[in-house]
């Protein structure tokens, strides 16, 4: 397949520097998508979103499906216009929600029915609507629908639940309309069993698509399981074409799997956490509630160029916080989105650069040392 453009320009070890292109424009690689998963990233607009360094957004089928519904985007122009984001747009097939509402729903080999979170009301999600759904949304890049498989989980039943997620690629790919400028993108699955890692990825491959997620992964196993079913699964993949790590994560994690060859990523963190107190700076993570930063005239971060910290004093913070005011989410959800960012740009210098592994570890010992000293 050929919808999409990805070009290779350093390889650093397994660390990769490339551009992805779509009709909607092109993201440089490595990239963090922000999720942007009912059609917004929370608490920002779309030029402050653009504004952290964001290239490209998640959006999800599950949500939109149920909420406004993907017709009625559809008839609105499409997401892009939707939303007002005009950039490359990823969608999320459903697949992890679908498995967090176990519940709710029932799987077999056709595909899901689902009693929707909202009101209750049945749905039913095969590979073939999964596809005509982000079809609808104008998606830049489709997802194929997979199991999501839960962990911890024994052997046979992640092999079992594989095997089903391999049938419903294949579907998925006879269901998708290629077209320049879009594409389709497989997921592995295998929970944390090599063997099934490999099996997967050769199977996803054998079928063809535009890129390779790696699915299944930061749903508990810890970074140290995470660190080596990726060892286990990116050998695996085409050299050629974008690696996909969903759902994924910490900084630490971020830096981890770039050095083990992945090109993308998308997590809720930055911005979850940015609207709970937490933020995300060079020294690692420190909560804006506590007491200490309530005097302290000093930026979150000092060696940080977004306008929070160009403008606002931790104590100004501490006080949006305290008093619950949304101003406070707003401003430090608008930190942790280009601190992602600007990590995300250093790594990729880094890698143009030839010095990724010197940029790892300076990474490694600055968040060691914490937060600045309090006043």
């Amino acid at each position: 397949m050929s919808g999409l453009g990805f070009q290779l320009s350093v390889v650093d070890g397994n660390a990769r520097r490339g551009q992805l292109t779509t009709a909607h424009g092109a993201a440089e690689t490595p990239a963090f998508m922000a999720v942007g998963t009912a059609a917004t990233v929370k608490g920002l607009t779309v030029e402050q979103v653009a504004a952290s360094g964001t290239e490209i957004v998640l959006g999800n089928t599950y949500h939109l499906m149920l909420r406004p519904s993907a017709e009625r985007i559809a008839r609105l122009g499409g997401l892009h216009r939707f939303m007002n984001w005009h950039g490359p747009i990823l969608t999320d097939s459903g697949g992890y929600q679908v498995m967090s509402l176990s519940a709710l729903r029932k799987i077999d080999e056709k595909g899901v029915t689902f009693s929707s979170h909202i009101d209750g009301t049945k749905h039913a999600l095969t590979p073939e609507r999964a596809v005509e759904i982000q079809h609808l949304l104008d998606s830049n890049i489709t997802m194929v629908l997979d199991e999501c498989t839960p962990f911890p989980v024994e052997e046979d039943e992640a092999e079992r639940s594989m095997e089903r997620s391999m049938r419903w690629a294949a579907r998925c790919k006879e269901a998708f309309t290629a077209r320049d400028g879009y594409g389709l993108f497989g997921i592995v699955q295998g929970s944390v069993y090599p063997a099934q890692r490999e099996a997967s990825a050769k199977a996803l491959t054998a079928i063809g698509f535009d890129g390779y997620a790696i699915g299944g992964l930061a749903v508990g196993e810890g970074q140290e399981l995470m660190l080596s079913t990726l060892e286990a699964t990116v050998p695996f993949l085409p050299l050629d074409r974008p690696r996909y790590l969903m759902g994924v994560g910490k900084p630490s994690d971020l830096v981890a799997a770039v050095l083990r060859g992945v090109d993308m990523f998308d997590c809720v963190l930055p911005t979850r956490s940015g609207r709970t107190g937490q933020a995300f700076t060079h020294r690692g993570t420190l909560n804006i509630r506590n007491s200490r930063h309530q005097d302290d005239p000093r930026p979150l971060d000092q060696d940080c160029a977004c306008p929070t910290c160009g403008n606002y004093a931790r104590a100004y913070l501490h006080h949006l916080f305290r008093n619950g005011e949304m101003l406070g989410p707003i401003l430090l959800t608008g930190h942790n989105l280009h601190y992602y960012q600007s990590l995300m740009a250093g790594l990729r210098k880094a890698i143009e650069s030839r010095e990724i592994l010197a940029f790892a570890d300076t990474f490694t010992r600055t968040q060691a040392e914490g937060d600045i000293a309090p006043l």
